[in-house]
């Protein structure tokens, strides 16, 4: 006889900080539901910006990242970047929050314009399942919406928030859009599972964590910790894997760009792995270069680093 698995461990208990954030949060979300899309973004964008000034969160940080990344920018330059890069999280962050009850066909027409998405169809056409690659760039998870709308079988790999009421409201927000959540601690277990239905799984990964795998690779000169798991799965499992930007236009639509994700194979399964992290990561640098405002500098991208980092590459 086997022993059985053991089981997951319990969700944090909700406290009454966790409860009283969340009200706050829903009574405000109930509002914005009723202003039309581009109102409501708009709404999270000033609530964005007050995180930048006068509340300062993470004000810092986010600072000092865009002018590690950008060094040619004057200061003035650095904080007109982290103000809009704090608009854009906001707008995110309500985007997201109002999106239950959204049809596919009005989550189809906030898009502006599409690249390369014949890549996704040849992929789930030749029936081996499709791995996708994001980062915390525009919107990532009206993206995950985006592919739901499309027909796309999607299971989107995300580790648990701090408030168990927000985290229990954004699963259900992806359940209701039509995205199927694995929690990072069963990807090892669901993804192969997932593939093998001919399903596409997302990963954004730009984030480092404790418990994850993980190698360094560069991101704008500097060595960043980042999950190997999808070049993991890439290998293992023979299957494409493509990265998807999803990029705010200037009329409050997006722009969804998808690219392939390729590394000549080796023989070494190890190097051929670092050489997905490393490409993917190329891909998002380039996409952040591009659209720099629309990043989630707030996260501290350098925090852990391999020893023997030369002091001027270090965390910022």
């Amino acid at each position: 006889m086997t022993d059985a698995a053991p089981a997951p461990p319990a969700p944090p208990r909700a406290t009454w900080s966790h409860r009283a954030e969340y009200a706050a949060t829903r009574a405000i979300v109930a509002v914005l539901r009723r202003l039309p899309w581009r109102w409501a973004s708009a709404v999270g964008g000033a609530i964005g910006r007050l995180g930048y000034w006068p509340v300062g969160i993470r004000r810092g940080v986010t600072e000092r990242q865009i002018a590690a990344a950008f060094p040619e920018r004057s200061p003035a330059e650095v904080a007109r970047l982290a103000r809009a890069s704090y608009d854009s999280l906001g707008r995110t962050s309500i985007e997201t929050a109002i999106l239950p009850g959204t049809s596919a066909a009005d989550v189809m027409a906030r898009v502006a314009w599409v690249e390369g998405w014949a890549l996704m169809d040849a992929a789930l056409a030749a029936g081996r399942g499709l791995i996708i690659v994001s980062g915390h760039l525009g919107n990532w998870e009206f993206g995950a919406a985006y592919c739901a709308a499309r027909g796309v079988p999607l299971d989107v790999v995300v580790r648990g928030m701090a408030n168990p009421l927000f985290d229990a409201y954004l699963t259900r927000t992806r359940r209701e859009a039509g995205v199927e959540v694995v929690r990072d601690r069963e990807a090892v277990r669901r993804t192969p599972r997932s593939l093998r239905e001919n399903r596409a799984v997302g990963f954004v990964a730009d984030h480092d964590a404790l418990g994850l795998a993980s190698t360094f690779v560069p991101f704008f000169g500097r060595p960043a910790k980042t999950p190997r798991g999808p070049g993991v799965f890439a290998l293992r499992m023979g299957v494409p894997v493509v990265f998807l930007a999803v990029l705010r236009q200037p009329d409050g639509r997006y722009g969804i760009r998808v690219q392939p994700v390729t590394v000549p194979p080796t023989g070494d399964r190890e190097a051929d792995v670092d050489a997905f992290v490393l490409r993917y990561t190329q891909l998002l640098e380039a996409e952040v270069r591009a659209h720099p405002a629309q990043y989630f500098w707030q996260h501290r991208r350098w925090r852990r680093q391999p020893e023997g980092t030369p002091a001027h590459l270090r965390e910022p």
